[in-house]
């Protein structure tokens, strides 16, 4: 039967009709990721509701997935499939913050050359390349080059690919170096022969990634760990050629609390065998002539004392603990080392912190910390004159850069700020006189003098001044409408020293704030800024953030719908602790491979770092430990209420923080909330603690991250 023409040209004006008017699926309409909740018993009668999805290394590497770890792996790559979704929007943006990121860097660049043992050593970039080249010169910078490694060539092939611990035989034949492939930091050792290019012996698996050879050019020592904490509990000693199956035990840490390594003194006339926990260090030495000879103990293990040792002449310095709270400097014979013997040779201060030391015939150079500033005080071992070096900024970084020989006037050093690029120096130790090796070079060009760094400080609740590390580029208003990203740490005794960033560069040209806070648990005012943020006071490294987030408002810097906050891993339990706490001060906050889950992760002795950390957030055992942690653990303390956009990241590898706690935190977050704010999950399922290699890839996060923030703050260019 033959319709009508009109007939047929109104059922296809209607098709038409309901075509167009049929709804688009939007970022907006697409729903979140709803994970099984599976109800399970805890200690102290909690329950927590996705613990199914913590899988072990086994299940993780398995072949042949089980049931409950496809569900896993599905279950994250939703959680990704939905971040891309909600951030397409933002795809145009994240280029052109990569591309403007990866634009500053210089392509081809070498890094500065330093002498050892008759040759030059130095790392260089190729243009497009993303790993390094190891190279060294024989005699002088003029010789014929020799590449040890091209990484490039290493790494083709892998998603993820680690180089670490190159270590050249005293004869300079040999070129011991570790591989990481999956991103557990469980390193493969293997040693190549320079003469012929070729590898010597079968590689030897579940390393710290570190070798320290012996003066006889055949032996090495190197930190086995153990399968499933990952600890590095044993010394083992390694004659080239041998299989490593027979190696025999030279020291084992049975100490769980304790972390075990070995390296050699700058004199390199001593091995030296080091365990250490957050409270405690003990050595173990032995002359690196006589590598087969039995270690001797330096002093017997304390708990409490805290020490590290150099030998030059015939004498140990130790920079120790020992009735010094900010540490001071020792000296005692060689022959003679136990701790009776020890004789003060630079007294304790109150206001300043011995970090370390460098060693050379005439001059002796103390890194220090005082004010949240990095010092370097140089002393003239005959004369004791002093002197400290000058860099004339408010807020800078200072440290001393590789520094092989003992005879010489010069110290080589590395400089830093917020708008300082990092440069090395040679300075002059007898004149003063200081010169400028190399800076790193902003492609396209950088004006320092358009950008402002301050050094300002918080008041906390209790009176403690906080200090705080600001940069932003000059002709901002004060008018509390600044976008402002506030950073922060807190934890083990680690400063977050005001350094430069070519990518922060892409937030300040828009207009950002960039601001470090300088919270306690790190050592930035000395040891007692770390006492006072750790076990029974770690809160006040959440409310000294809190503090300085606040500080930044009423100084007009900007407000709480411009404000966004950062930390990463136990700064992500930082970011986990203070939207639980004030999650109205931020307009977004990201998170990155955050430790969130103290209390359960606390009381898993099998997973890796737990043991060692008993003395930095207690063991859970305790029952006052127990309950201290309870209050403040992210994941434990979410509620219903509001909580700022948030981004989240982890690596599926990841052995530091398993990629687990900020999967469970997620999906809690998602079932508590009551808000309507963007909560994105990112895993990288090919990475752990670090994220990805590569020079250029990483930006790729990087960019995103900063498009996250970039489009919050309603910049979409």
């Amino acid at each position: 039967m033959k319709l009508p023409a009109l007939l047929v040209l109104l059922i296809g004006l209607v098709f038409i009709l309901s075509c167009s008017t049929e709804k688009k699926e939007t970022p907006e309409d697409v729903k979140a990721p709803t994970p099984e909740k599976v109800a399970k018993e805890l200690t102290g009668n909690r329950i927590d509701n996705y613990y199914w999805m913590k899988l072990s290394d086994e299940q993780k590497n398995a072949e042949q997935r089980d049931e409950q770890t496809q569900k896993v792996v599905d279950y994250l790559n939703a959680e990704n499939d939905y971040l891309k979704t909600k951030l397409k929007h933002t795809e145009g943006l994240q280029k052109k913050v990569y591309d403007e990121i990866i634009g500053r860097i210089k392509q081809t660049d070498e890094s500065v050359p330093y002498k050892d043992n008759g040759y030059w050593y130095y790392t260089r970039y190729e243009q497009g390349q993303e790993y390094p080249i190891y190279c060294r010169k024989q005699g002088t910078l003029e010789g014929a080059e020799e590449i040890l490694l091209n990484v490039n060539d290493m790494a083709k092939g892998h998603d993820y690919y680690s180089i670490t611990g190159l270590s050249v035989s005293e004869d300079n034949n040999l070129l011991a170096y570790a591989e990481d492939s999956v991103s557990r930091r469980r390193y493969t050792v293997y040693v190549k022969d320079l003469r012929t290019g070729k590898l010597v012996e079968e590689p030897v698996p579940n390393t710290e990634g570190q070798v320290t050879w012996a003066n006889d050019n055949k032996t090495y020592f190197y930190t086995k760990k153990d399968s499933t904490t990952l600890r590095s509990r044993w010394i083992i000693k390694h004659k080239v050629g041998s299989s490593y199956k027979n190696d025999p035990i030279v020291s084992e840490e049975k100490d769980e609390t304790f972390y075990t390594g070995i390296y050699k003194t700058k004199s390199k006339k001593f091995l030296v065998i080091w365990a250490g926990s957050t409270l405690t260090n003990h050595y173990q030495i032995l002359d690196a002539n006589s590598p087969d000879g039995k270690f001797k103990e330096f002093t017997p293990r304390e708990r409490g004392l805290e020490y590290s040792i150099d030998h030059y002449g015939d004498k140990f310095y130790v920079v120790t603990n020992l009735e010094a709270q900010n540490f001071r400097l020792m000296e005692t014979p060689d022959s003679k080392t136990a701790k009776t013997n020890w004789k003060e040779k630079i007294a304790h201060r109150k206001d300043t912190l011995l970090q370390g030391i460098e060693i050379f015939k005439d001059y002796l150079v103390l890194s220090e910390r005082a004010r949240g500033n990095t010092l370097m005080r140089i002393i003239e071992q005959k004369t004791n004159n002093k002197h400290y070096l000058n860099f004339g900024e408010p807020a800078y970084t200072i440290y001393p850069s590789i520094n092989i020989d003992f005879d010489t006037d010069l110290l080589r050093y590395g400089y830093t700020s917020l708008t300082t690029p990092n440069s090395t120096y040679d300075y002059n130790m007898k004149t003063k006189e200081r010169k400028l090796l190399k800076q790193t070079e902003v492609v396209g060009g950088y004006n320092p003098e358009e950008y402002q760094t301050e050094r300002l400080w918080a008041t906390a609740d209790d009176g403690t001044q906080i200090p705080m590390s600001v940069v932003y580029k000059k002709g901002i208003k004060k008018d509390g409408s600044n976008p402002t990203l506030i950073y922060g740490y807190g934890s083990y005794g680690a400063s977050m020293d005001p350094t430069f960033s070519i990518t922060r560069l892409s937030l300040l040209d828009r207009g950002f704030v960039y601001a470090i806070a300088h919270i306690r648990g790190g050592q930035e005012m000395g040891r007692q800024w770390y006492e006072d943020g750790k076990m029974f006071k770690k809160k006040n490294t959440f409310t000294d953030f809190i503090d300085c987030s606040e500080f930044l408002i009423e100084e007009k810097f900007t407000s709480p719908e411009k404000l966004f906050a950062s930390g990463g891993s136990a700064g992500g339990l930082l970011m986990g602790a203070v939207v639980n706490i004030r999650p109205d001060l931020y307009k977004g906050v990201i998170a990155k491979v955050p430790f969130v889950d103290v209390v359960t992760t606390m009381e898993d002795e099998s997973i890796p770092l737990t043991t060692g950390e008993f003395d930095e957030w207690g063991n859970p055992k305790n029952p006052e430990s127990y309950m201290y942690m309870l209050e403040y653990s992210p994941y434990d303390q979410v509620v219903p209420q509001n909580y700022p956009n948030m981004l989240v990241t982890t690596g599926f590898h990841d052995s530091q923080v398993q990629y687990w706690e900020p999967a469970k935190w997620v999906a809690k977050l998602r079932e508590l909330k009551t808000d309507n704010n963007t909560l994105l999950l990112r895993t990288n399922m090919e990475t752990g603690h670090g994220g990805t290699t590569g020079r250029f890839k990483v930006y790729e996060e990087i960019a995103q991250e900063f498009a996250f923030m970039l489009d919050l703050a309603g910049i979409k260019e």
